[in-house]
C-alpha cells in the first residue's frame, strides 16, 4: 500500500515529514541567489553568506520538537531527513556552490495522489538538498508510491534576470519551480508564477500530471517567492489570503465561489540578523484536518477569523520563522491524508484557461 496518498491541503493528516534546522546556512554568493532572494542588497557580494548562529539553530530545533510531539499525540507518523553538512561544496560544469539547509521540505517536494515529485529547484545551492531525504524516499518507493524527479535544471547564468523590477527573477529557458509555489485542491492545482517558479515549470507539471488535473497558473498574485505566505487553503470552500497582495481584482478565479478571508495584517514576530521571510510568514499555518489548524499564538487576528468558522487552533511557535524563512506549512510535507481525489473548484471559464506556453 502506497505510503504517499494526499489530494489536498486539509484532509485528516496521517504522515508528515518535518525538516531540520541543524547546520542551516546562507549559501555562498552567486547570480541566482542574488536574483531570487537578495536583490535588495544591491549586488552579489553583499549577500550575507555563512552559518546561522547556533542559538537560532538550537531554539528552532526545540520548536520543531514541540511540533513533532504534537503530531505524534495526534497519531500522525513523523519522519525527518538526515543531518547534513550543508557547507560541503558541489559543482556542475557551469558553477560551484555550497548548500543551504533541509529545514523546508515543502520547497523540495510536492505529493499529488500517490506520486511524490522532486521539484527542479530555483537555487543552485538547493540542487542536492533532497539527498538527505533519500532513505525516506526509498521507503515510499518500496511501499508502491511513485517517485519522480522533474527535469534537473542547468541553472546557467542566463536563467536569471537581475534587472530588479523588470519582470520575474527567472527566465523561461527550462522548467524551474520550488514545490512551495503549489497548492493542491483535489483535481485543481494552484501554481504561482513568481521569482521561484516559471511558466515553463507549470507547463511541465501539467503535462506530467495529465488531464485528470488542472494546473491553474497565475502570474498576477505575488512575484516575490512562494505562495504559502499569500494564500492558505483551510477546507473546501474556505481560503485565507494576504490582503496586501490579493483583492477582488486578482483573486484566483478558482476560488470565485469560495468564502475568502481577506487578512489585512499579521503580527511581525521579528528576526535576527537577516530576514529570509517577510512578516507574512504569520499566514503560514498548517491544517491537521478540516477543523484543526496549527497557528502561531501571536497571530490573533488570524486566529479570530478561523475560530469564527469553527476551526480549532493548536498554538505553537517557530521563533525564528522569519530568520530562516519557514513557518509551519514550510517546515512540513504532508505525504498521507485520509480522503479521495475530488473536485472542489469550478472549472475555469474559456477566457480564463491558463496559457502554459512559453
Amino acid at each position: 500500500m502506497s505510503l504517499v496518498n494526499v489530494h489536498n491541503e486539509w484532509d485528516p493528516l496521517e504522515e508528515v515529514i518535518v525538516g531540520r534546522a541543524v547546520n542551516a546556512r546562507i549559501a555562498r554568493p552567486d547570480k541566482g541567489l542574488f536574483a531570487v532572494e537578495y536583490r535588495d542588497y544591491g549586488n552579489v557580494e553583499n549577500i550575507p553568506s555563512g552559518a546561522y548562529p547556533q542559538r537560532i539553530i538550537e531554539e528552532t530545533e526545540e520548536d520543531l520538537a514541540a511540533l513533532i510531539e504534537t503530531f505524534q499525540l495526534l497519531g500522525v507518523t513523523v519522519r525527518r531527513p538526515e543531518v547534513w553538512d550543508h557547507a560541503q561544496p558541489f559543482s556542475t560544469p557551469d558553477w560551484t556552490t555550497d548548500g543551504q539547509y533541509n529545514y523546508c521540505p515543502r520547497d523540495l517536494f510536492v505529493a499529488v495522489g500517490q506520486t511524490l515529485i522532486e521539484s527542479p529547484m530555483t537555487l543552485r545551492a538547493r540542487q542536492q538538498e533532497t539527498l538527505s531525504f533519500k532513505n525516506i524516499l526509498l521507503d515510499y518507493l518500496r511501499s508502491g508510491s511513485r517517485w519522480v524527479s522533474a527535469p534537473k535544471p542547468r541553472l546557467a547564468d542566463g536563467m536569471y534576470n537581475i534587472k530588479g523590477a523588470e519582470g520575474f527573477a527567472l527566465n523561461d529557458d527550462e522548467p524551474v519551480f520550488d514545490a512551495a509555489n503549489i497548492l493542491r485542491a483535489g483535481r485543481d492545482i494552484l501554481y504561482l508564477i513568481s521569482d521561484s517558479g516559471n511558466r515553463c515549470g507549470a507547463q511541465w507539471l501539467q503535462l506530467f500530471l495529465g488531464p485528470e488535473y488542472r494546473v491553474r497558473a497565475y502570474d498576477n498574485i505575488y512575484g516575490g517567492s512562494h505562495v504559502d505566505t499569500t494564500i492558505t487553503l483551510v477546507r473546501p470552500g474556505l481560503v485565507v489570503v494576504n490582503a496586501e497582495r490579493v483583492g477582488t481584482r486578482n483573486l484566483p478565479e478558482m476560488f470565485r465561489d469560495w468564502e475568502v478571508i481577506y487578512l489585512a495584517d499579521v503580527a511581525d514576530i521579528g528576526y535576527t540578523g537577516t530576514a529570509y521571510a517577510s512578516k507574512w510568514i504569520g499566514l503560514n499555518f498548517m491544517m491537521v484536518n478540516p477543523e484543526t489548524a496549527i497557528v502561531d499564538p501571536r497571530q490573533i487576528p488570524l486566529i479570530r477569523e478561523l475560530e469564527k468558522r469553527s476551526v480549532e487552533i493548536i498554538p505553537l511557535q517557530l521563533r525564528h520563522a522569519r530568520t530562516l524563512g519557514g513557518g509551519f506549512h514550510c517546515v512540513t510535507l504532508d505525504v498521507r491524508r485520509k480522503g479521495a481525489l475530488e473536485t472542489y473548484c469550478l472549472p475555469p471559464a474559456a477566457e480564463q484557461l491558463a496559457d502554459l506556453t512559453w
